[in-house]
């Protein structure tokens, strides 16, 4: 499905990411850890557009859309929940989550989407009219998600989905993931709770500034003692 190959990217005088190649399989989630600054989320910018690459080459299918401009990629079925949510607070939830719809005009099929989204998070449903401001972190994370399921894509990536959440909200979002999975939804997740992504990744890659330094199955890196010391602790 998507085939990344020598990715290269500066920030100014900064290489961040430095010749990267993965892939992420149809119908498969595939998850990207790594510590801070490692270039996991440059590498997600870089696929949806916001950050143009110095070198290398992104497929989708087979096609080139490293060129593409924003708008572009999520016509070609790409959607990205980011860091931090970057929901609208003074928006309602109903309203952030059409926002996700902007580019489609198939009526039935978005409001298809919209149900299945508050079939997801029903605590959205009861929130439709409530301002996204408003929301609780969990829940805004909730909008972020359901926002990007509004463009039906294909590919789905998350970045950090489980960032400030309490346990029990953490466990919710991954069982939430492994759901959006089972309704054919590939997804590539970028997440510092390497045990949680590892545990639902069918592959996985590890990043060290702006290198991959292993790959393999979620299981094998698990496993892995490298990892385990690292990331997992011990």
């Amino acid at each position: 499905m998507l085939s990344i190959r020598d990715l290269n990217v500066h920030y100014g005088g900064i290489h961040a990411i430095k010749g990267i190649s993965l892939e992420v399989p149809q119908g498969k989630i595939v998850t990207l850890i790594g510590a801070n600054g490692a270039g996991k989320s440059s590498t997600l910018r870089t696929i949806a557009g916001i950050v143009k690459k110095s070198k290398g080459s992104i497929q989708l299918d087979g096609r080139e859309i490293s060129g593409f401009a924003p708008e572009e990629i999520v016509k070609s079925g790409i959607m990205m929940a980011p860091e931090g949510r970057k929901i609208l607070p003074h928006l309602t939830v109903l309203e952030n989550l059409m926002l996700g719809a902007f580019s489609r005009s198939d009526s039935d099929g978005i409001a298809r989407d919209l149900d299945w989204v508050y079939e997801l998070f029903p605590r959205l449903k009861e929130r439709t009219w409530q301002k996204g401001g408003t929301l609780s972190g969990g829940e805004q994370q909730m909008l972020a998600v359901g926002r990007a399921l509004m463009g039906s894509p294909r590919l789905l990536m998350l970045d950090e989905p489980s960032l400030g959440l309490a346990p029990l909200l953490v466990k919710e979002v991954f069982d939430i993931i492994q759901t959006i999975n089972s309704e054919g939804k590939t997804v590539l997740l970028v997440e510092q709770n390497a045990y949680a992504a590892l545990k639902i990744a069918d592959a996985a890659y590890v990043l060290e500034v702006g290198r991959i330094v292993l790959s393999g199955t979620g299981k094998e890196l698990l496993d892995d003692p490298k990892v385990r010391e690292a990331y997992l602790g011990g």
